[in-house]
């Protein structure tokens, strides 16, 4: 038993002796995915404790200040409990400020502080992280979407009890309000912000015991500056010293507005609320009622934890970054310009990780926080001058593709119609045809080669055959929105690209290859071989890269029969890795082999839709013994809880929508491609009140294959539903066996959407 949950059982004992619903955040373990290191991903998470897509987020935080890996599992010590924003180790954290409780001599240094743990006094769940250190001190946090009930309990037979607070990283400010028990200030620690002068989070916290001393230090150098109440310097923080033995409870809210937006949001988020538990019970209604929204039946009790544990993480990204006057109308500072507006901001997220599978599960979830959404990326590309790609507030331009435009066609095809789609297709045409300042995703690298050859050429843009395979699906989606908003002059523009994944298949190899300005193809050439004209993967790994026109993709390999070969080879292939142009083992390099499914890397996202393409070419069963495989071998509700990074809600959004039986091979369509559930039953509450319910009777762990399916009661001859079939609510039933029905929807009228499907 996974130490720090409680059994099922007990779960049972206790929903049966308080006459309560269902509680789904019981299964829950926000430390699924924390056993991670530079070196290898089991995730790359921290244990959450936020609200669905919260302004900020609170964590123990293990690694030093400004360390990317801010809680590794296998570390015995922690150093603070601190605000949260991050989004990936790799972007690392911004708007940082943190408490450690001290007991005894008082130690501000974030090493000497450092106080030993054991995960069997630990405890994650959404609404709240607990844990007893070695010294006796307990500490716990409940969120609140911008801010935190903090409860901090000093061992009786301790020494003095002291709470430090760190400023992080960068400039900050302090002040000690003693007679009021009250502490605030500012921080501006971050990376990615544009207006870094600007960049202020305004926090203040109010506890309910007075302060028996009091005083500053900075912690660059460790100095203390006693009795002193205000000042402004790098890392400059706060001290604390309460009576021995006693529980403080604290109440902090941040704001990026003001100081008075600060407190705005502390009074409405926490004013109410005299001790933590009633704030813990307040967030444990709220995720309880979001993660009751998909109600499954019929598993294990590893398959509900790992289940509701990846749903946890799935409604956490892209974070709010709004907050709300007095009288309730959103407003935010825009980390693009640094200027206030009036509306919704969303950011921490970036799109070439969750676009294909985050999405399309907040579109059936979140269709009114989509639509919000929508308008804030124009709103950003005004702010900034580009679609954002990968925001950590600000824009990033982090990895490749112009997915912005995935986003925004998959919401209008999916109904959600808040924006001005002219405005979305002027933003992605100014992408298209300009390079920004920033990364390789702002803009587009190799855009002039692109629009002349047809191609991103190679060695001139590394990644170029990825950055190709993905600008043709981007401009698809642009294409597609142009179609059906009648907007002729862009639908011919983006249709003569969208087939540019030709241009890089290499017919005698049988794999999209890196190409030269002269046309010729990069050589030598080993499909081991990672990095060149690939991103984060090989040629194995990209050849599949063709999402919205799979039957084209098949057309390039002559028949069905060969390209369900070439994907067969996929998982029978030996997992060799050849470092290529990296030099050196990368995570996924590592995550890839540690799987033991060939050349099959579902730890990074090029290639996990590769099993729902069999579903094209005439054999589904392989979908559905596949993606059961997925799902059985490569993820649990553990620290060791994912093949690789999680991204931002992407990885568990596949696992999600897998374990549900679908998944949406090509957003920017309405179509999700049908698997293997592996619940006997599950009910989608939409929204709107409809209910969408999956049963799969039969389902086992053997029972993998599809027998038959009905959707509403009528044989279901698709391998594929509808977004409308499930907003407007009904019944797939699915038929389970533990054999591959051979003979059941083969054909090409049973096969998702392509473009070149005749």
């Amino acid at each position: 038993m996974k130490k720090g949950i409680i059994s099922l059982a007990a779960a049972c004992a206790v929903f049966a002796a308080c006459g309560a619903e269902k509680d789904y955040t019981e299964y829950v373990n926000t430390l699924q995915g924390t056993d991670s290191n530079f070196g290898l991903s089991r995730g790359n998470t921290y244990p959450t404790a936020g609200m669905p897509f919260g302004v900020h987020f609170w964590s123990p935080q293990t690694g030093k200040n400004g360390d990317g890996f801010k809680y590794a599992y296998a570390a015995d010590a922690i150093r603070a409990f601190a605000q949260a924003h991050q989004c990936s180790p790799w972007m690392s954290d911004y708007a940082v400020y943190s408490f450690m409780p001290v007991v005894g001599e008082l130690k501000v240094n974030e090493d000497a502080r450092a106080t030993r743990f054991s995960h069997d006094n630990e405890k994650g769940r959404p609404y709240l992280y607990s844990v007893k250190l070695d010294n006796g001190i307990k500490t716990e946090l409940a969120p609140t979407e911008r801010g935190v009930h903090a409860r901090f309990s000093y061992p009786s037979d301790g020494g003095d009890a002291w709470l430090v607070i760190d400023g992080y990283t960068d400039m900050s400010s302090i002040h000690i309000d003693p007679e009021h028990r009250r502490v605030s200030g500012w921080v501006n620690n971050h990376r990615f912000v544009n207006d870094g002068k600007s960049f202020r989070n305004y926090f203040v916290v109010e506890f309910d015991r007075p302060f028996e001393d009091y005083g500053m230090w900075e912690n660059r150098t460790d100095s203390l500056m006693p009795r002193q109440t205000t000042g402004v310097g790098p890392g400059f923080g706060a001290y604390i010293k309460f009576k021995k033995g006693t529980t403080v409870q604290a109440k902090a809210a941040s704001s990026y507005i003001s100081a008075e937006q600060a407190a705005v949001n502390l009074k409405r988020e926490l004013g109410a609320d005299r001790n933590l538990d009633a704030t813990a019970a307040r967030g444990r209604k709220v995720w309880n009622d979001l993660l009751g929204r998909i109600d499954v039946e019929g598993g294990t009790d590893e398959e509900l934890r790992t289940f509701y544990s990846c749903l946890f993480r799935a409604n956490l990204f892209s974070r709010k970054f709004y907050e709300e006057r007095p009288d309730g109308t959103p407003y935010y500072y825009s980390p693009y310009d640094g200027k206030i507006y009036d509306g919704y901001m969303y950011t921490d997220n970036g799109f070439w990780d969750t676009f294909r599978s985050q999405f399309p599960l907040t579109n059936i979830l979140h269709p009114t926080m989509q639509g919000r959404y929508m308008n804030a990326l124009l709103d950003a590309k005004d702010q900034c001058g580009w679609l954002p790609s990968w925001s950590a507030p600000g824009e990033t331009g982090g990895m490749l593709g112009n997915h912005s435009i995935s986003l925004l066609a998959d919401a209008w095809v999916k109904g959600v119609r808040t924006f001005d789609p002219e405005r979305a297709l002027e933003a992605y045409a100014h992408e298209v045809m300009n390079k920004g300042p920033w990364g390789g995703a702002n803009g587009r690298a190799g855009w002039k080669e692109y629009n002349t050859l047809g191609y991103v050429t190679y060695p001139e843009s590394m990644g170029s055959t990825a950055q190709t395979l993905e600008y043709a699906y981007d401009d698809f989606c642009a294409w597609q929105l142009a179609r059906l908003t009648g907007n002729k002059f862009y639908e011919d523009v983006f249709a003569r690209q969208m087939y540019n994944y030709r241009n890089v298949f290499d017919s005698e190899s049988g794999f999209m290859r890196g190409r030269g300005l002269d046309g010729k193809w990069q050589e030598p050439f080993e499909p081991f071989e990672w990095g060149g004209p690939y991103c984060e993967g090989n040629a194995w790994h990209y050849n599949w890269s063709v999402f919205h026109d799979v039957q084209g993709l098949i057309d390039l390999y002559g028949s069905d029969e060969a390209f369900i070969a070439k994907a067969d080879s996929v998982f029978t292939l030996p997992n060799t890795v050849y470092p290529g142009t990296y030099g050196g083992m990368i995570h996924e390099m590592t995550e890839m082999q540690l799987a033991e499914m060939g050349q099959y890397a579902h730890g990074n996202q090029p290639i996990q839709h590769l099993p729902y393409l069999y579903s094209y070419a005439g054999q589904p069963w392989k979908t559905q013994y596949w993606v059961r495989q997925i799902m059985s071998r490569l993820y649990n509700s553990t620290e060791k809880g994912f093949p690789g990074d999680e991204d931002q809600g992407g990885m568990s959004s596949w696992y999600i929508l897998s374990a549900l039986g679908i998944y949406a091979v090509c957003p920017g369509t309405d179509e999700y491609v049908l698997g293997s559930p592996v619940f006997r039953k599950a009910t989608i509450t939409l929204e709107n009140g409809n209910k969408f319910v999956i049963e799969a009777p039969e389902n086992s762990p053997e029972n993998v294959y599809v027998a038959d399916a009905t959707l509403n009661g009528n044989t279901l001859t698709k391998n594929y539903i509808t977004y409308g079939d499930i907003e407007r609510g009904g019944t797939l039933k699915f038929t389970m066996s533990p054999e591959p029905a051979k003979n059941r929807n083969t054909g090409k009228d049973a096969a998702p959407f392509s473009l070149s499907k005749k």
